[in-house]
């Protein structure tokens, strides 16, 4: 597969938008997902937007933030047309290549546990399911 894996580009914004509806991610393009938001994350040094491309068509993307500690992978996403074809795979290495280069040695994905191809493919890479671990979050809005 010619495939082309490299940074997000603010271009590249309304394909991967498309790209994460094909592949029913929650999207809130009002607020996290949204290009102003986006164009924010990119500036901080610990966020890497990683996009595949096949013959100018963005076809995957995956995110991968860090706390400095622990990278995380969020975010991947392969056109259906192209599933089952490594991309996913190559997609993970790449992120984890460049927290690598930041100084991580330890990467983390948080998967919806009805979500079996990620969570197949996770496992595939040698990740190791937490069953025990209960994720929490708390959202704080503004002027609250």
């Amino acid at each position: 597969m010619e495939v082309i894996i490299r940074k997000f580009s603010l271009d590249d914004y309304e394909r991967v938008l498309q790209l994460w509806r094909q592949c029913n991610l929650p999207l809130k393009p009002e607020g996290r997902d949204s290009l102003e938001e986006i164009r924010r994350q990119l500036e901080l040094p610990q966020v890497i937007f990683l996009v595949a491309e096949k013959e100018g068509q963005v076809v995957g993307t995956v995110l991968a933030t860090h706390d400095g500690r622990k990278g995380w992978i969020n975010r991947l996403a392969v056109d259906p047309a192209f599933r089952g074809q490594g991309l996913g795979q190559l997609l993970v290495r790449a992120a984890e290549r460049e927290l690598e280069a930041a100084g991580l040695l330890m990467f983390a994905a948080l998967i919806e546990e009805d979500n079996l191809p990620s969570l197949r493919l996770f496992e595939k890479l040698g990740y190791t399911v937490h069953p025990d671990i209960k994720y929490f979050t708390r959202k704080k809005f503004p002027g609250a």
